[in-house]
C-alpha cells in the first residue's frame, strides 16, 4: 500500500506541474505581443511605393496590454511604417469597453485606415463616431488614393464581410486606372471574389489564427470556417492576388492562445519581378 500511495502521490505531482505549466504557457502566450514582418511583390507598384510599409492589426477585442496600452505602443514606437490599417473587432461584444481602443488608436503617430468587423456590427458600431472624432478614415466600401512623389496606388476598403456587409463593387466603382489595389477586410471569405477583381493584397483578420494551433496541423477551428479551416493564418496567394491573415491581438470566447500570439504585421511593399 505505501508503495501504491507512493506512486499515487508522484502521479498527482507530475498532474499537477503539468497543469500548472499549461496554465503559465497560455498567460504567456496571450500577454505577448510578436512582430510578424512580410515582403510582398506588387505588380505594377509604382518607384516611389517600393518600401513602402503598413503597419496591420485587427481583433483587439478590448484588450489592455499594460496600463493605456503602454506595452503595445513602446513595442509601435520602435517600428517604421508609413500607414496603420485596422481590420477589424477592435471593440469585444462580451466585453464593449472603449477605453482601450481609444488610448491605443490616440497613441498612433500616423494615417489610420480602418474597416468593420462582425463585433463592432454587434455592438451597434458605436464607436464608429469615436473613431472619426480621433481622424481615423472608415473604408466601408470605400477608397482612398495614397500618393507619393506624384504616383499612387489605392486603398480599398470594405465592411465586414462575415456579416455580409461587404460590397466589394461598390468600394472599387471609381477606380479606372491600373495602379495596385491594397483591400483591407475584416474576414478572409472575401479571396474569391478579390481574386476575381484582380486586387493585389488583402489585408484580413477574424480567425485570431485559430487561437489554437497544433504544430503541422495549423488551426483546429475558425469561425465561419469550421473544423480545419482552409484560411486560418499567414500569406496566401492565388493568380496575382495575395492575402495575410493576422493573429491578431485579442480573444474571442476563452482568454485562450497556443502556439499563436497576439502580433502586429508590418507589410512592406517592393515590385514583383
Amino acid at each position: 500500500m505505501d508503495l501504491l500511495n507512493m506512486i499515487r502521490g508522484k502521479i498527482l505531482v507530475i498532474i499537477t506541474l503539468t497543469i500548472v505549466l499549461i496554465v503559465l504557457y497560455i498567460y504567456w502566450q496571450v500577454n505577448s505581443i510578436i512582430v510578424k514582418s512580410y515582403r510582398i511583390p506588387v505588380e505594377n507598384l509604382p518607384a516611389s511605393m517600393k518600401g513602402f510599409t503598413i503597419l496591420h492589426f485587427s481583433d483587439l477585442h478590448s484588450k489592455e496590454f499594460g496600463e493605456k496600452q503602454k506595452k503595445i505602443l513602446k513595442l509601435i514606437d520602435e517600428l517604421d511604417f508609413d500607414i496603420v490599417a485596422i481590420t477589424g473587432d477592435l471593440i469585444n461584444k462580451r466585453r464593449p469597453v472603449e477605453a482601450p481602443i481609444i488610448d491605443l488608436i490616440r497613441g498612433l503617430q500616423k494615417p489610420v485606415f480602418f474597416v468593420p468587423g462582425n463585433h463592432e456590427w454587434w455592438t451597434g458600431f458605436n464607436i464608429k463616431e469615436d473613431l472619426v472624432n480621433l481622424g481615423v478614415q472608415i473604408l466601408d466600401n470605400k477608397a482612398v488614393r495614397i500618393d507619393k512623389k506624384g504616383q499612387h496606388m489605392w486603398l480599398v476598403g470594405v465592411d465586414d464581410p462575415y456579416t455580409e456587409r461587404d460590397d466589394l463593387n461598390a468600394a472599387i466603382k471609381g477606380i479606372a486606372d491600373s495602379a495596385p489595389k491594397i483591400l483591407l477586410a475584416h474576414a478572409p471569405n472575401i479571396f474569391p471574389t478579390a481574386v476575381e477583381h484582380k486586387i493585389d493584397l488583402i489585408l484580413v483578420g477574424h480567425t485570431h489564427g485559430g487561437q489554437v494551433r497544433m504544430p503541422l496541423i495549423g488551426a483546429l477551428i475558425a469561425p465561419g470556417q469550421g473544423l480545419f479551416p482552409h484560411w486560418d493564418y499567414g500569406l496566401y496567394a492565388e493568380r496575382k492576388t495575395k492575402m495575410v491573415i493576422t493573429g491578431g491581438l485579442g480573444e474571442s470566447g476563452l482568454p485562450l492562445r497556443f502556439n499563436i500570439k497576439p502580433e502586429i504585421v508590418l507589410i512592406t511593399l517592393e515590385p514583383a519581378q
